[in-house]
């Protein structure tokens, strides 16, 4: 092949990037290697630059000399790093495809096709072949449609789907083109690459698939609408396409009704849950762990642990044995799921983390976030939020990469709640409303229930107790605007502290009954503590003492130095109500221990403030005229520098509105100010002082 066919006249486009020369003033050979770069980066839209050896091979061959490569990265418009071959500006890609003549590109195909290793089968070879024909070639698309859905050489999915995709554009038969679009589309999708999955299903559409085929399009559609669309919406198409392909393809029904089941959960419909997971036949030879798996789940959503914790206990341990080494990242998901039902949150943690380093390595690649949202969520189950953090800000890049604005709005609300620990109420908002936004657009209950509850959190670090209860009271009662049902309980010890000490006992005592039930079940190690904390705060002085006991007993069973520092707060601030400031100051600055080792700034914040209350002396010691007030006074203006009302004061410090009145006067006459605004204004350039001295 003449060398001028692929090194002739260069592109015609936009400026390159800045301060640089368009591709419009590239020379003959550098338009010939930006054509080369830009034909073998079609056969992978996700990967990092392209194989630096076989462009240069394929160069050589047109005639190309060694110095082309420096030319092009001295234009500005590649990058040669680490053997591969980045491209600037991707504008440069859309530019070159839309204006190089056909048969130039068809020729820098071939140049690619001769240039790669691995025999003339290989999936990259074929592919460049592929892309070189003139359609129809039907046994050539064969042949590239046999290597995509072969494992050799281990293509990724986007590979995959720009092989399928070629692969059906050489097809004669209208309804083979319409099968290699679908598979096409599903392989886009498993990339992370929506609109172009989106853009492949169009055009099966347009072949007018019927039946399986039919079925195997809605397959993609509802998955990606549950990726980034409303979730109700993706489970019925999920479900039609289920009935579509049963039973001519009874693999991808069931994977139809798996995601229904994922569907549904998002939306917080348990009755819907189990009709997705009860659906369809049982198949000969299917896999006794998902089938254990499914009717485990189906038993739990009917409101029958007992029954359902044996089976789903038995898909935990199959993820762990030398069989189950390499289970795909469904499987062991499906695994770390069923673990967090059960409470078993180690081998939630080995489960999901399994998963996480396997579909790193092999894909797919929208799988990547949604192991990090399980680990995320085991994580903040176990009280270690830091790690929480770390996973949910990685699992947020990701899915927002990917296109999946739902698991997004998951990794939000997950980090909302670290902060509602960490002490950032700013911090809180933020996600909280970036969760809630795509959760009312989209009908995920879950990612709405958890962000209100990090809101609610951050109230009570910050005292805020009727707010809080507010927020949580529709979340853990019954009725239409309960919260989600895989939440709700986890959010009971919020609401009953908030309740309790705003005098909604009531309210309080008939949530700690449902959690009670639900901690017998053993969903969640850190329920039993969490109770007898809870029934402490509505019990009398007679029993609160032993069952706050009680609950640190528990505390020492499990790990998680939060929960055991809010109890330990509780306790400290009971006992000086009680007027025993030194067994107090005990337990108070065991939660500030706890907390600070947990990096829970903000119930810091509150240990420290109760120690003052009790007389201690340590760290965050008022400064400037703050010093004349008594640790009860200061406490007072403090509260009212953020803005609390006397009655919101009183709530918070457990006193009466007229002892605040009565204090409140007294901090105006001591330090000499006349309204609320001027004691703001005094505690805050006191507060700067003592932080910055």
């Amino acid at each position: 092949m003449p060398a001028t066919s692929v090194m002739s006249a260069g592109p015609a486009g936009p400026a390159g990037p800045a301060g640089s020369s368009g591709p419009d003033e590239t020379g003959p050979a550098e338009a010939g290697l930006l054509l080369l770069v830009v034909a073998e980066g079609e056969r992978d839209a996700r990967a990092d630059g392209v194989d630096a050896s076989v462009v240069l091979r394929a160069a050589e061959a047109c005639g190309l000399g060694p110095d082309v490569l420096d030319a092009a990265e001295a234009a500005g418009h590649l990058r040669l790093d680490g053997g591969r071959i980045r491209l600037l500006d991707p504008r440069l890609a859309r530019t070159v495809h839309a204006t190089v003549p056909p048969a130039r590109r068809r020729a820098a195909h071939r140049l690619l096709a001769d240039a790669h290793t691995g025999g003339p089968s290989a999936l990259p070879v074929l592919f460049h072949r592929a892309s070189a024909a003139v359609a129809p070639a039907p046994g050539l698309g064969d042949a590239l449609a046999a290597a995509a859905r072969s494992p050799d050489g281990r293509p990724t999915h986007a590979e995959r789907s720009a092989a399928w995709a070629r692969a059906a554009g050489l097809a004669v038969d209208q309804g083979l083109r319409a099968v290699r679009l679908v598979d096409a589309a599903d392989q886009a999708r498993l990339a992370g690459l929506p609109h172009r999955a989106r853009e492949l299903l169009a055009r099966a559409g347009c072949e007018r698939p019927a039946g399986a085929v039919r079925g195997a399009a809605q397959l993609v559609s509802g998955l990606l609408a549950l990726q980034d669309g409303p979730a109700a919406d993706a489970r019925e198409v999920l479900l039609l396409a289920a009935e579509s392909l049963d039973p001519a393809d009874a693999p991808r029904a069931l994977a139809a009704r798996l995601a229904a089941v994922e569907a549904s959960w998002a939306t917080g419909d348990a009755a819907a849950c189990v009709e997705a997971l009860d659906q369809g036949p049982a198949h000969p030879g299917s896999d006794p762990l998902l089938a254990a798996y499914r009717a485990g789940m189906s038993a739990v959503m009917r409101g029958r642990p007992d029954t359902g914790r044996q089976p789903l206990r038995e898909v935990v341990a199959g993820a762990g044995t030398v069989a189950g080494v390499h289970d795909g990242p469904e499987t062991l998901l499906r695994a770390g799921n069923a673990a967090l039902v059960v409470g078993d949150l180690a081998a939630a943690a080995r489960a999901n983390s399994r998963a996480l380093a396997v579909a790193r390595a092999t894909g797919p690649y929208i799988l990547v976030a949604q192991a990090l949202e399980r680990l995320a969520y085991g994580e903040l189950r176990a009280g270690r939020h830091a790690r929480a953090r770390a996973h949910a800000e990685d699992g947020l890049r990701t899915a927002l990469g990917a296109g999946q604005d739902n698991l997004a709005a998951h990794h939000h609300a997950i980090l909302a709640l670290v902060a509602s620990v960490e002490g950032s109420p700013e911090t809180v908002a933020e996600h909280a409303a970036a969760a809630e936004r795509v959760a009312a657009a989209h009908g995920l209950a879950q990612a709405a229930t958890l962000s209100q509850w990090a809101r609610a959190r951050a109230d009570l670090a910050r005292g805020r107790l009727a707010e809080a209860a507010a927020r949580l009271g529709p979340l853990v009662g019954a009725g239409p605007r309960r919260g989600h049902f895989a939440v709700r309980m986890l959010a009971v010890p919020c609401f009953v502290e908030a309740a309790a000490r705003t005098g909604q006992t009531e309210a309080a005592r008939s949530a700690v009954a449902a959690f009670a039930r639900w901690s017998e079940q053993g969903s969640d190690p850190q329920a039993p503590a969490q109770l007898e904390r809870c029934r402490a705060l509505l019990s009398g002085p007679e029993e609160c003492e032993a069952l706050f006991t009680a609950a640190l007993a528990r505390h020492d069973e499990v790990a998680g130095d939060f929960e055991r520092g809010r109890t330990q707060l509780l306790y400290g601030a009971w006992l000086r109500r009680r007027r025993r400031p030194g067994e107090a100051r005990g337990r108070l600055r065991d939660a500030l221990v706890s907390f600070e080792r947990g990096g829970a700034l903000g119930w810091a914040a509150q240990a420290r403030a109760e120690l003052r209350a009790t007389g201690d002396a340590g760290q965050g010691e008022p400064a400037g005229p703050l010093t004349l007030l008594t640790p009860q006074q200061l406490r007072i203006a403090r509260c009212v520098a953020e803005g609390a009302t006397n009655r919101e004061v009183a709530l918070r410090l457990s006193v009466s509105p007229r002892t605040v009145d009565h204090h409140l006067r007294n901090v105006f006459a001591t330090l000499g100010v006349r309204s609320r605004v001027e004691l703001s204004r005094l505690v805050d350039r006191a507060e700067k002082t003592t932080a910055h001295p």
